[in-house]
């Protein structure tokens, strides 16, 4: 039986969150084994570029062609700050489940930054949505009741640092298609995080290696399956499925390294995801038309 292209969607979506929740627990793993997370992240680039192998010999060198190099480079080096500390908060030993709880924010953060660049205007609708989530940010850190973890710090400036990515990405849009935007951040992004691994080198073993491959074939292959969702369908229609993750995070957690999430994570990564998905179902409905291809705001 042919699936309709939303329930298609709908189950890519499901696909990837699994995808990246093992993705983020053998990051998490080979972090207690001692590898730092800039060198796991310059692993998944590295092998990310030969994943991408294919779509360079099909198109050959006609996505490169862009007016736009700086912006690209730009867009790269915010990336590659992000990926580096979100990479790095994972291995501090935070719950898997808080991980995806806390990046849930990053639309919020590239919401508030298009107004504040890009000129959008902000109507009571947004500014309600993002007065939900991080609020719910609130609920889940509880500060001045609750110890903050170390690592959930590194992860929300990851979010912010995302809503900078995407708020560039914004603009390139305007000029440069999907598979150009996507090539130039694998390309750029192995080098730049190749610099900060170098600072923190340590050679791997063979079966350290190993994880770093499926890490990458993993993480490439999720993205690309998220990125497909949101060609195949509305995104507002799809967008529901990546809370998901939470859901896939907190049982890797559970089962593997005894993480137990209490309910005021559970309670603030609704509100945050709620305020999220309102605001792109809000744009959706203003514009009147499908949004474009977005790409997954995670740096993996």
């Amino acid at each position: 039986m042919k699936l309709s292209p939303t329930l298609a969607g709908a189950a890519l979506v499901v696909l990837s969150t699994m995808g990246f929740s093992v993705m983020h627990a053998m990051i998490q793993y080979l972090g207690a084994q001692g590898l730092h997370g800039f060198e796991i992240a310059f692993f998944r680039n590295l092998f990310g570029i030969f994943a991408l192998a294919p779509i360079i010999l099909q198109h050959g060198l006609e996505p490169f062609r862009t007016s736009k190099l700086k912006l690209h480079f730009m867009r790269a080096a915010v990336n590659a700050a992000a990926m580096l500390m979100f990479f790095y908060g994972i291995t501090t030993g935070i719950a898997l489940g808080l991980v995806q709880a806390l990046s849930f924010t990053a639309p919020l953060f590239t919401s508030l930054l298009a107004v504040l660049f890009l000129g959008e205007k902000m109507r009571v609708h947004r500014w309600t949505a993002l007065f939900v989530g991080f609020v719910g940010t609130l609920v889940i850190l509880r500060p001045g009741v609750a110890e903050i973890p170390p690592g959930a710090i590194y992860l929300l400036a990851a979010a912010m640092m995302w809503g900078i990515a995407m708020t560039i990405i914004k603009r390139l849009t305007a000029t440069d298609s999907a598979i150009t935007i996507s090539l130039y951040m694998v390309i750029m992004l192995t080098p730049i995080s190749g610099i900060a691994a170098a600072f923190v080198w340590v050679w791997p073993t063979w079966e350290q290696f190993a994880w770093l491959v499926a890490i990458g074939i993993i993480g490439t292959f999720s993205q690309l399956a998220f990125a497909q969702a949101f060609r195949l369908a509305d995104a507002t229609a799809v967008l529901p499925f990546d809370f998901t993750k939470l859901i896939w995070s907190a049982m890797l957690g559970w089962i593997f390294f005894a993480q137990v999430l209490d309910v005021w994570v559970w309670v603030g990564a609704i509100m945050i995801f709620c305020g999220g998905f309102y605001i792109a179902f809000r744009e959706r409905k203003l514009k009147g038309e499908p949004p474009p291809v977005r790409e997954p705001l995670r740096p993996v």
